[in-house]
């Protein structure tokens, strides 16, 4: 500013005609221009200090405010919070990979979509008709569902977009060669007081921690032994109705109850009864141990009304069922790039009724009591993970009892895998895996081989933690 005053006095002094009265006139002139504007200067600056000093009294006698005992809430992602998938870790909205704009959020009018493309190339040291024909004594294998040389599990299609301030709206289709279903489309609520969720459709049940998950999200090729034999290949994904509470608690804790058709053919089966036969209950918890350390618990159970055949070939069963759950999950970051996982769960199942025997034509009373468990452990060094799992059939339980007489079977099914993966990106990864199974021991042993190509598009959401 001061030096804006001077510049018009500096050039009328420049202009101003040479004579020696006219020129000691103006640097007179100048001057005390000059010594005005020094003495305005330190005026202000003497009343700024004032200020300052003032503003620093009032501060420092103002009483300080009281810090909020309450905690504040966990984020959430408002748009993909089903959280009875799991426990979720805090995430974001879908990523659009790949675009030079900015992803939008989902609407009502413009859906999140997403295609994940499964393909694999099996290979057996057994002959396609012993793979369809092994039998496990106590159980009824699940046939294999990939055969020898390439397969394509599915291209998997999902769509996601909130309804309105209240519901939001999901549905799963995979296609594979035999055509299209859905597998999962579910309404989700979004706005229920106290901690509560409800969703109604047909989904991926909250029992355990695997069913959580669609295959291509698995960390193996194929699901362990007690789910294959005690669920199926597919998981408990059922018809029905869930309400999920989240307490206020300082863990995070997820209570669950589900009412179920009961369709699921190993479990239950459509033909039990007619309407809702099947119910699910489960609790999760999460702690965190510092910024390293994850650990993932929690207990189910699934009941209901049975007629399936999964007993023996040409017989069906009749009665009652019940599966207990227990999960533990630890994961731990060792490093920015470095991660190791270990997951747990262990299955117990047991099931009364009758036997009907159409080949024999009679009926006998059945009673079985059987469990299993599965283990594994997965280390991940930026881009790469390296990973094995182990799975026993009939740990502590394998009471089997036909007409009241116990049935007696020689050897434990299990299998031992190990996993070598490679992920480019997010959005694909390249797997390999050998099984070496001995679920059926009085049959050969089964080597088997997995090259597995995972590539999805589209709107990415939040996954299970």
């Amino acid at each position: 500013m001061k030096t804006l005053v001077l510049i018009p006095l500096i050039l009328s002094l420049a202009a101003a005609p040479l004579g020696a009265e006219t020129l000691e006139e103006r640097l007179r002139e100048l001057e005390e221009t000059i010594r005005r504007q020094s003495e305005s200067l330190l005026q202000q600056q003497k009343a700024l200090e004032e200020l300052k000093g003032e503003l620093k009294t009032r501060t420092a006698g103002a009483p300080k405010a009281e810090p909020s005992r309450e905690p504040a809430p966990p984020p959430r992602d408002y748009l993909r919070d089903d959280r009875s998938r799991g426990i979720y870790a805090p995430t974001a909205s879908p990523i659009i990979p790949y675009t030079l704009t900015p992803p939008k959020t989902p609407s009502l009018a413009n859906p999140a979509i997403e295609l994940v493309l499964d393909t694999l190339y099996y290979s057996s040291s057994l002959s396609p008709g012993e793979v369809a024909t092994r039998n496990i004594p106590g159980f009824l294998r699940v046939p294999e569902a990939f055969r020898e040389g390439f397969n394509l599990r599915a291209a998997e299609f999902s769509i996601f977009a909130p309804v309105d301030p209240y519901f939001n709206l999901y549905a799963t289709i995979p296609i594979t060669e035999d055509g299209a279903e859905v597998e999962e489309a579910y309404f989700l609520t979004t706005s229920l007081p106290a901690g509560f969720q409800g969703k109604g459709g047909k989904f991926r049940s909250g029992f355990g921690r695997l069913n959580a998950f669609h295959p291509h999200d698995w960390d193996f090729v194929d699901d362990p032994l007690p789910y294959r034999l005690f669920i199926g290949g597919q998981g408990l994904i059922e018809k029905g109705a869930q309400l999920t509470y989240l307490p206020n608690l300082p863990i995070y804790t997820l209570l669950g109850a589900e009412v179920l058709q009961g369709d699921n053919d190993l479990l239950f089966g459509p033909g039990a009864r007619s309407g809702p036969h099947a119910y699910v209950g489960f609790i999760k918890a999460s702690l965190d141990f510092g910024v390293h350390h994850t650990i993932l618990f929690g207990g189910s159970v699934a009941g209901g009304q049975t007629r399936t055949s999964s007993f023996a070939p040409a017989t069906e069963f009749r009665g009652d069922s019940l599966l207990y759950g227990l999960e533990f999950t630890h994961k731990w970051k060792i490093k920015e790039k470095r991660r190791l996982l270990v997951q747990s769960e262990y299955l117990l199942r047991h099931q009364k009724g009758d036997l009907i025997d159409s080949a024999a034509a009679r009926t006998d009373s059945l009673r079985r009591t059987q469990d299993g468990w599965y283990i594994y452990s997965l280390y991940q060094l930026d881009r790469w993970r390296i990973g094995a799992r182990y799975d026993l059939m009939e740990i502590f339980q394998n009471d089997v009892n036909r007409a009241e007489r116990k049935q007696v079977f020689s050897g434990r099914p299990y299998r031992l895998a190990g996993v070598l993966e490679f992920n480019p990106t997010e959005f694909s990864r390249i797997r390999l895996q050998y099984n070496y199974d001995r679920s059926a021991p009085a049959d050969k042993e089964n080597h088997e081989v997995f090259l597995q190509f995972i590539l999805g598009v589209g709107a990415h959401g939040a996954h299970p933690f």
